[in-house]
């Protein structure tokens, strides 16, 4: 407790402090000689109660009460003088003094003045902690009486009998009954799935303070009913068994959960339906899921291929190339790679596996279908069977028949070997057409930047064209394998000069791709579907080798080939879907 003591004698504030002293350690004195300075020592210093003398050379006692009552409140004054008189006391005790004391010789004064303080001071926190509760309560009862009121929750407020003593007015607007209506009624009425029984039996148990979540039903004045869910608290109330229940309209939460239910049932049925391989792998390279293919075709069970990563069954890749494949996943767009996937048993599968990002339960996750191409590895195999075939065995022999027609020719003149010089001709085309039909079926090489208008002049440098004219109406960049692009656009030439008589071809631009349009005789659109088909042809000299080389070339790039009439009556073959170079 800090005590200031005015006096206008300095000794007696000393001896004062010092006998304070000794009578409690609990209590430090300051001391002012005058009552300017007290007032000043007031608002700087944390004190507890004022001791002034009565008479003083500046001012009396009870005009520095006026100030400190004018300044401090209720801040408890004891009046500590040498002068006794009942008008003083009266006088006193008229202003507002805490207490009054006259000043004594003995030591036992000090006692007195200092249980006299002690008293004072503790009456007043007494005082200010009872004003603080009071101000807490008013706030508290302020703030609940508005969340009653104004809560987007219902609430009402029973006892032990279930009779409803309060109904906030949302449980009233969502009920349809008014406050008088309610508080009439009983828990049960409004609640129509409990039991009176049970539910009073769950009342008794409940300790003050406890409370109990459950899902239950509200029904309406109109017979309607809604889903609820409700908290019970037990209030904690002297003689009264009194609760009180929140609830909150939970009828958009429970559609919302059937939605969900319904889509992963969809979701899961849908992956479970696919006889490709469904896995679901989080950025950390763990697999969350898979379908029951994966387990089927794998051999392990889903546990065990949810405790694993793909590192354990991808048998070709190594691990810092799968890392950098997860960790590099397109924002947009699907990745495509193959790999091979080893079984439980030791088998080894190839696989093409598309890989996107997805959300997944609140995440961001991989989610890669692998399909399995074994067919697909068989026939390319075939395919490099055959076009060392065709490379060995039949260049061979042609490269003979080549050489015996030049020897020929210096020994014989004849119009016959000019007709055999042309079948051989033919011969070499066709076994380069079958040779680069063999070699699309193996993907593409480097990807670089390619000059579209570059390639075009070159590409029809390559091709029999006769008195055709090429328009080239590009100056775009793509990025591409440059010598299978040339092949494409040396077929799609070809087959405008050879197949379609056309004079002109136009290269030109669409917004995510090129076209090559020429003015011949073009393509019925009833035979459309089957020209990219390997070996259809419509010219009697033709492989029918050269529009499928076009469709395999874009294939392997990615891209994608359409055909339609050009603006002059002939062909138009758009290929949409590539990657420019600003």
């Amino acid at each position: 407790m800090t005590v200031l003591h005015v006096d206008d004698d300095e000794d007696f504030i000393a001896l004062t402090a010092e006998l304070l002293g000794r009578q409690s350690d609990r209590i430090t004195v300051i001391s002012a000689t005058e009552a300017s300075e007290a007032l000043d020592l007031l608002e700087r210093e944390d004190v507890d109660c004022v001791v002034s003398d009565y008479e003083m050379s500046e001012t009396d006692g009870l005009e520095l009460l006026a100030a400190v009552r004018e300044r401090h409140g209720e801040l408890p004054f004891i009046l500590f003088t040498g002068r006794g008189s009942e008008e003083i006391a009266s006088e006193a005790i008229s202003a507002g003094v805490t207490d009054y004391l006259q000043k004594g010789t003995g030591s036992e004064q000090y006692a007195i003045l200092a249980n006299r303080i002690g008293n004072a001071v503790s009456a007043r926190r007494s005082a200010d902690e009872a004003e603080r509760r009071r101000q807490r309560l008013e706030e508290t009862t302020a703030r609940l009486e508005v969340l009653f009121e104004d809560s987007p929750d219902m609430i009402n407020i029973h006892d032990a009998d279930g009779t409803i003593i309060d109904p906030n007015p949302r449980l009233c607007e969502q009920t349809g009954y008014d406050a008088s209506e309610l508080s009439e009624m009983k828990v049960w009425d409004v609640d129509h799935t409990v039991d009176p029984e049970d539910v009073k039996a769950l009342w008794e148990e409940m300790e003050p303070g406890d409370c109990h979540r459950v899902d239950s039903e509200y029904q309406r004045k109109d017979g309607s009913t809604f889903p609820v869910e409700i908290h019970l608290r037990r209030l904690d109330l002297e003689a009264k068994d009194w609760f009180v229940a929140i609830s909150r309209d939970i009828t958009a939460r429970l559609e919302r959960e059937r939605e969900l239910q319904r889509a992963r049932e969809e979701y899961e049925a849908l992956i479970n339906g696919m006889n490709d391989t469904a896995w679901v792998i989080d950025t950390d390279e763990t697999i969350l899921d898979v379908n029951d293919a994966a387990v089927e075709t794998i051999g392990y069970t889903r546990e065990e291929l949810r405790s694993m990563t793909p590192h354990e069954f991808d048998a070709e890749l190594e691990p810092d190339e799968l890392s950098d494949l997860i960790t590099n996943m397109p924002v947009d767009g699907i990745q495509v790679f193959e790999t091979v996937h080893e079984t439980k048993d030791g088998d080894r599968i190839p696989v093409e596996i598309s890989s996107s990002l997805v959300p997944y339960r609140g995440d961001t996750v991989v989610l890669s279908i692998a399909r399995d191409i074994s067919d697909r590895k068989q026939r390319e195999k075939q395919l490099e069977r055959f076009a060392s075939i065709v490379s060995h065995d039949l260049r061979n022999p042609l490269n003979v028949a080549q050489g015996r027609l030049e020897l020929a020719r210096e020994v014989c003149d004849s119009e016959h070997l000019d007709h055999v010089a042309h079948a051989h001709d033919r011969m070499a085309v066709l076994i380069e057409d079958l040779l680069a039909l063999a070699h699309g079926g193996a993907g593409i090489g480097d990807v670089e930047p390619v000059a579209l208008e570059s390639v075009c002049t070159t590409s029809w440098q390559h091709v029999a064209t006769a008195d055709a004219i090429l328009h080239i109406e590009t100056d775009r960049t793509i990025r591409a394998d440059r010598s299978r692009v040339a092949q494409l656009l040396e077929n799609l030439f070809r087959n405008a000069v050879e197949h379609g008589d056309a004079v002109s071809v136009t290269v030109g631009d669409r917004p995510n791709g090129f076209y090559v349009a020429d003015d011949g005789s073009g393509i019925p659109e009833d035979e459309r579907d089957d020209v990219f088909h390997a070996g259809y042809s419509t010219a009697e000299a033709g492989t029918g080798f050269g529009l499928s080389i076009v469709e395999r070339v874009a294939d392997a790039h990615g891209w994608t080939v359409h055909l339609s009439d050009s603006d002059h009556g002939g062909a138009r073959f758009d290929i949409v879907g590539l990657d420019f170079i600003d």
